[in-house]
C-alpha cells in the first residue's frame, strides 16, 4: 500500500509563504499524478496544484503566479510553495496521488490522501 506524510502548514501573515511537503512511501510502481487539494470552512475541497508523471503541471486559477509545485523524484516528494499568501489561502491544505503499487507480483491502482495540514494567512 502507500502512504502519504504531509508537513509545513502554519500561521501566516498576509503576503508571507510557507512551503508544504508531502512524502509517499510504500510499495510504489509510478506516481501518475501528485498534487494538492484544499479546503475552507463550509466550502468543496478544490484542486490546488497538481504534478504529472511527464511533468506537466496545473493550478487553480486563484493561485496561478503566486503557488508553485516541484518535486523531488527521487523521494517520491512534492513540494508547494506558496507565496505572496492572501487571507482567502486559509484551508486545510491536503496531499493526493495516484499511481501504481506492487502487490506481490500484480500491479494494483492507487488513490490515497495525506492527513491534511492546516494554513492560516492572517489579515
Amino acid at each position: 500500500q502507500v502512504q502519504l506524510v504531509e508537513s509545513g502548514g502554519g500561521l501566516v501573515q498576509a503576503g508571507g509563504s510557507l512551503r508544504l511537503s508531502c512524502a509517499a512511501s510504500g510499495s510504489i510502481f509510478r506516481i501518475n499524478a501528485m498534487g494538492w487539494y484544499r479546503q475552507a470552512p463550509g466550502k468543496q475541497r478544490e484542486l490546488v496544484a497538481a504534478m504529472h508523471s511527464s511533468g506537466t503541471t496545473n493550478y487553480a486559477d486563484s493561485v496561478k503566479g503566486r503557488f508553485t509545485i516541484s518535486s523531488d523524484n527521487t523521494k517520491n516528494t512534492r513540494y508547494l510553495q506558496m507565496n505572496s499568501l492572501k487571507p482567502e489561502d486559509t484551508a486545510v491544505y491536503y496531499c493526493n496521488a495516484i499511481g501504481l503499487y506492487r502487490d506481490y507480483d500484480v500491479l494494483r491502482y492507487f488513490e490515497v490522501w495525506g492527513q491534511g495540514t492546516l494554513v492560516t494567512v492572517s489579515s
